[in-house]
């Protein structure tokens, strides 16, 4: 870690107001992207966001200097982001595993499409929120389907399947959003 951000982060330590924000100026914007990854309107993400910087500067002290600060900033949000996803969780859904699920020739069909990633952000916008909460932590964040059990109180097996149904879910709105585009082209 540069010698600079140790001493803006020594300097947040001993609660400078300048050093927290310039933290906050040069993380905010990742920390934002982040935050709307998880949730479904602007104003939710500035709920977590807010929730987050609050957790950053209270517990800074916990933060090694041995890891990466951007990786911890991100943790924090998304674990705020959960805390928020369960908090404002109305139904719980039961998923039965007997459903159909995506096989690898399904996602074999797709390599040759090509989308910008606005279009694939949209498509994942589209989600269910319980499925669209399940795709983000494993598939953009790498958690695994323990931790992410864990962390939405939900089954293991309820985690893969909700994952499973995500990707037919987005194959689904890739095939239709793909359709469309060829029919303009024609």
């Amino acid at each position: 870690m540069e010698n600079e951000l140790i001493e803006l982060i020594d300097a947040c330590k001993r609660r400078e107001p300048s050093a927290q924000r310039e933290v906050y100026s040069r993380y905010s914007s990742m920390l934002f992207g982040v935050a709307m990854r998880y949730t479904n309107s602007r104003s939710d993400a500035e709920d977590v966001l807010q929730e987050a910087w609050i957790k950053v500067f209270r517990h800074l002290n916990s933060f090694s200097e041995n890891n990466s600060f951007d990786g911890w900033l991100r943790r924090i949000v998304v674990n705020t982001a959960i805390t928020h996803y369960r908090r404002n969780l109305k139904h719980a859904h039961h998923i039965d595993l007997d459903e159909v699920h995506a096989t690898p020739r399904d996602l074999e069909a797709f390599k040759e499409l090509e989308f910008t990633k606005e279009e694939l952000e949209r498509a994942i916008g589209q989600l269910p929120p319980g499925y669209g909460m399940v795709f983000k932590l494993y598939v953009i964040d790498g958690f695994k389907h323990k931790e992410i059990a864990e962390q939405l109180g939900i089954d293991l097996n309820t985690s893969k399947s909700q994952l499973s149904r995500a990707r037919r879910f987005l194959q689904e709105v890739l095939a239709g959003m793909s359709k469309r585009a060829k029919e303009i082209e024609s």
